[in-house]
């Protein structure tokens, strides 16, 4: 299996894990908040979608204008060769703040925002088979808070972006099941 292949499969085994978790919650518990400034698992749903649509979308657009020709390839940046986890170990603080075009803002239907989540599965799969394991170490774009990251840290990031927010949504189903 390829590098690529392998990479996409993990993010898919994360969404995968994460619907397993939160698909059949009563609405009672996808709406529990523990407090106001914390995310109910509708906000963590539609957050999971913005983050990785926009990670994706932009990752497109990166490798098209490589294939185009119209961007240099570029394989240096602070992080190179780091895992994702080590990129945020020595990046991120330990309560960061969303950037605004990931935030939840729009709310909703929770099977909106699952449906849309799911829907993702096969845009990332478009995405993975124009993407080659010899262009993994290639900078793909930075991120608001890490800097710059080869596709291979791109895609390790939505995977580990899943798994944060399913321990996420974890706590909010043991908080709700404690209020009782």
């Amino acid at each position: 299996m390829s590098q690529v292949k392998a990479l996409i499969n993990s993010v898919e085994k994360s969404r995968a894990s994460y619907l397993n978790t939160v698909q059949i919650l009563s609405k009672d518990n996808i709406e529990f908040k523990k407090n106001e400034y914390s995310w109910n698992i509708i906000e963590i749903t539609e957050h999971l979608y913005w983050a990785e649509f926009l990670g994706i979308a932009v990752m497109a657009k990166v490798l098209n204008e490589i294939l185009e020709g119209k961007k240099e390839l570029k394989y240096d940046s602070k992080n190179k060769d780091l895992s994702i986890e080590k990129v945020i170990d020595l990046t991120w603080k330990e309560k960061e703040k969303v950037p605004d075009i990931a935030a939840p803002r729009i709310r909703g239907s929770f099977k909106f925002w699952m449906t849309s989540f799911i829907s993702l599965e096969k845009i990332l799969f478009e995405f993975g088979n124009k993407l080659t394991d010899d262009m993994l170490r290639v900078i793909a774009h930075a991120h608001p808070i890490s800097g710059e990251l080869d596709f291979h840290q791109r895609l390790e990031f939505l995977r580990y972006h899943i798994d944060r927010h399913h321990l996420q949504a974890k706590r909010n189903i043991k908080n709700f099941n404690d209020s009782k």
